[in-house]
């Protein structure tokens, strides 16, 4: 039925045996113990671009947590559009939440299908998925420190015996892995809770989450650990010794980004700003353009009066005597008229009427 995975979880397995078992030998249960922690190494590289993804994931999630804060109160009541909006909220910020549990999803299949593969290593068979009779019996014939990797320690003494182990054997090597499980995941949870905000470690079902991820799962390992075949426990070691240093590598990596995209924000806002006693400059404003709430700045050409005196803005002349001009009616094509309304051809306008000369008495 899920023979899908049961396959490649054998194939790779099968690779790895085989390359170590050119150098221990096909039958030496290092050989056998280093093809199980490079299956697991295997599918962690695999899964490396998906785990970068789900920190950056997080990371997304948690600078717009408070617009989701502001969704939950404003869509309290109504569950259908809340989950709505949050979902339009997430496609928006390029935020997936399944792809964060990819890394998590994918190794169960693959701990259930190692497990089975394993438990099909039975004395006498001629085959199991991709391993042929001969690597059955290899396996079978392997031992590390005297245990069976295939064995478990409640499975019984008189089963144990007709594998070529015992107990005692059994619990040598059982017990400093299932020490090395149980602390590597404590570690490993604590590592992951530390990064948390303290808005989401506030959160009362994100706590209990954190208290099970540090507690209950670890405990879980070391108590289920006689129950687990030995290579099951390497596997779950070499896991958990994995994602220690994966973490350390991408966290490392993206809070150096983050300081990076940092410094350059603060380094291009002090570009911008004036320097300390520096006065702003502002842009000269012509006589056509509006300053905001004002009228509009017009200047009044310069004009010369008959008498050759430059007339200025404010009416005044040049040679400091006060222009007057009086205005009548304008004759035909710029031409002025006098004082007895006789039109003065080669002017530009009306003109003052001559001065009377005084008469003599006779």
């Amino acid at each position: 039925m899920l023979n899908f995975i049961y396959y490649p979880v054998s194939a790779i397995m099968w690779f790895w045996h085989k390359a170590f078992g050119y150098v221990f030998g096909e039958a030496s249960g290092i050989a056998w113990a280093l093809a199980v922690v490079f299956l697991v190494f295997t599918l962690r590289a695999i899964l490396y671009k998906p785990f970068v993804h789900q920190v950056r994931s997080m990371r997304k999630m948690q600078e717009f947590a408070p617009e989701m804060q502001k969704l939950k109160a404003k869509y309290g009541n109504d569950k259908q559009k809340l989950a709505a909006e949050m979902q339009k909220l997430q496609s928006q910020q390029g935020v997936n939440p399944l792809g964060g549990c990819l890394p998590v999803l994918v190794q169960v299949p693959v701990f259930i299908g190692l497990f089975h593969v394993l438990r099909e290593f039975e004395p006498g068979k001629t085959e199991n998925y991709i391993f042929d009779g001969r690597g059955v019996e290899s396996f079978n014939a392997a031992s590390l420190f005297g245990a069976k990797l295939g064995a478990w320690v409640t499975m019984g003494a008189d089963q144990l015996e007709a594998l070529g182990t015992s107990i005692t054997s059994m619990l040598i090597v059982m017990i400093p892995l299932m020490i090395a499980a149980g602390f590597f995941t404590h570690i490993t949870a604590r590592h992951s809770v530390a990064r948390q905000t303290e808005a989401q470690a506030a959160n009362p079902q994100a706590a209990i989450m954190n208290k099970m991820m540090l507690y209950v799962f670890p405990i879980g390992v070391v108590v289920g650990a006689p129950f687990l075949p030995l290579a099951v426990l390497i596997y779950w070691v070499s896991n958990n010794l994995w994602t220690l240093g994966q973490q350390y590598v991408v966290y490392k990596r993206i809070d150096a980004e983050e300081a990076e995209k940092k410094t350059q924000a603060v380094a291009e806002r002090q570009a911008r700003a004036p320097r300390p006693g520096q006065k702003p400059t502002r842009p000269e404003v012509t006589g056509s353009e509006k300053t905001p709430g004002g009228k509009p700045i017009t200047r009044r050409p310069s004009s010369v009066d008959g008498s050759g005196a430059t007339a200025k803005s404010d009416g005044s002349v040049a040679n400091g005597e006060v222009k007057r001009t009086e205005v009548k009616g304008a004759g035909v094509n710029g031409s002025g008229t006098d004082g007895a309304g006789t039109t003065r051809p080669g002017t530009g306008g009306p003109t003052r009427p001559p001065a009377r000369r005084s008469r003599k008495r006779r």
